[in-house]
């Protein structure tokens, strides 16, 4: 490693970082971290800190997890890389997709394509879409619908469902075709409805509204995360997904569920859909699936889907789509060593009790301190907590103090997530009570800074 006078020298001066302004990058240079253990980070100066971050949604069991470690380094050894377009495979390819049909059995799902990480699975899945409509010979079904504050990576496709602004404007115009509905948001939502199981109720009556102004004919699928992350940890009500699984059967349009961030574990269930008792047509993951030692990722398929596919004797389901490194030999050998490590340690229990402990815990600050306006989250390790300069108004607090608490709570000993003028918490899930302890001692401190 370079001197930590080099690193403070060049940091930011030749490397933009994604979701940054460069001039500000340089202006505020970010914290550079040089080690990481257990759910603990170190940055160059030798301050360390709990992660609450978790990576990014995706160090779910930690920074030293040596079996996917060794598993990355084996495969190196016997095949770093081959392709997996048609007419070639591997070994690790087809014991990955097995695995992976047998862990998402529960949500009907059977099929597996491989991808490079999360936003590959959203072009992926929004592709697949299409393709499948047009086997059936409807091939008018282009549009897609999906959920304000909704986040679905960063590619073309990615960012014109996307439901905040930040991920959109800069690059208009994006692909025609894709419409953004009213989000189950409690504290800020169209309807100025506070009661969740009513407002569900409105968000999906604007999703039938919306379908048939634009006409069912027309839509080739719903994407939408289980509970909406980046957004602000945005938990719907638990009549919400059922009753979008509902509105797509009845009109024949695909549901595609963005697990991204909430597959394996996080929400207290292995997938978020099957903690609301749904059952997806298509379902997108990644971060997880290898700890964040690998980029990978994987679009999981349905039995209806897959039999349109490989039923099809026309041609039209040749599959005209994929990535140089799909079912990497060594990200596929990461995620199975990290599937393995994953259910042996049954990490969606401590998901659940850690995350009533940090949602718990947020709540208690809410009361300390005024800035708080609003706690959401509840369900797994996801606890959302916004900040107001004015409760009453819920004028959001303004970016240099959001800034001050972010950087009181790192000094205190947590590494946070700032988006807008919310703080995200989504730290590993084998924290330990202790560790989710001294999240929320950080955030008081971090809290009263403001």
């Amino acid at each position: 490693m370079k001197d930590s006078n080099f690193l403070s020298e060049h940091n930011a001066r030749h490397f933009w970082q994604p979701m940054a302004h460069p001039g500000e990058s340089i202006a505020h240079p970010p914290k550079v971290i040089v080690s990481a253990q257990g759910v603990r980070i170190k940055d160059v100066d030798g301050h360390e800190t709990v992660d609450a971050v978790g990576g990014l949604w995706n160090v779910n069991l930690g920074f030293s997890c040596d079996p996917i470690k060794q598993a990355i380094a084996a495969q190196l050894s016997e095949l770093p890389y081959y392709s997996a377009f048609r007419g070639t495979s591997h070994d690790k390819a087809i014991e990955l997709s097995f695995e992976l049909t047998r862990w998402f059995a529960p949500d009907g799902l059977s099929r597996a394509f491989f991808t490079s990480g999360g936003s590959d699975s959203v072009e992926t899945a929004l592709r697949l879409a299409r393709q499948y409509h047009k086997i059936r010979g409807e091939a008018g079904r282009v549009k897609f619908l999906s959920l304000k504050k909704g986040y679905h990576g960063t590619h073309f496709g990615g960012a014109s469902v996307n439901g905040n602004a930040n991920f959109r404007t800069a690059y208009e115009p994006l692909l025609p075709g894709c419409f953004q509905m009213p989000s189950p948001y409690t504290y800020r939502n169209p309807f100025d409805e506070s009661d969740p199981a009513r407002l569900a109720q409105l968000c999906a009556s604007a999703i039938e509204d919306e379908i048939a102004f634009q006409g069912a004919g027309t839509i080739a699928a719903f994407i939408m995360e289980p509970g909406l992350g980046a957004g602000g940890v945005i938990p719907p009500h638990a009549s919400f997904m059922p009753m979008v699984r509902d509105i797509c059967s009845r009109h024949g349009i695909l549901l595609i569920a963005d697990e991204v961030i909430t597959a394996f574990g996080r929400t207290g269930d292995w997938s978020g859909s099957r903690h609301w008792g749904v059952k997806p047509d298509l379902m997108c993951t990644a971060k997880a699936i290898t700890n964040g030692y690998f980029p990978f990722g994987a679009v999981m398929i349905s039995d209806a889907v897959a039999e349109t596919f490989e039923g099809d004797e026309t041609g039209s389901a040749m599959i005209g789509h994929g990535y140089t490194y799909s079912a990497h030999p060594a990200g596929a050998a990461a995620a199975l060593a990290c599937l393995a490590e994953t259910e042996r340690l049954q990490v969606q229990h401590n998901a659940a009790a850690r995350g009533t402990q940090l949602h718990e815990g947020a709540l208690a600050l809410m009361q300390r301190h005024d800035i708080v306006g609003d706690v959401r989250g509840g369900h797994g390790l996801m606890t959302g907590i916004e900040l107001v300069s004015d409760r009453a108004a819920r004028t959001p607090l303004d970016k240099a103090a959001v800034a001050r608490v972010h950087q009181a709570t790192y000094e205190a000993g947590v590494m946070v997530r700032i988006s807008g003028h919310n703080i995200l918490l989504s730290p590993p899930l084998v924290l330990s009570e202790a560790d989710g302890a001294q999240i929320l001692a950080a955030l008081d401190k971090g809290l009263a800074a403001a």
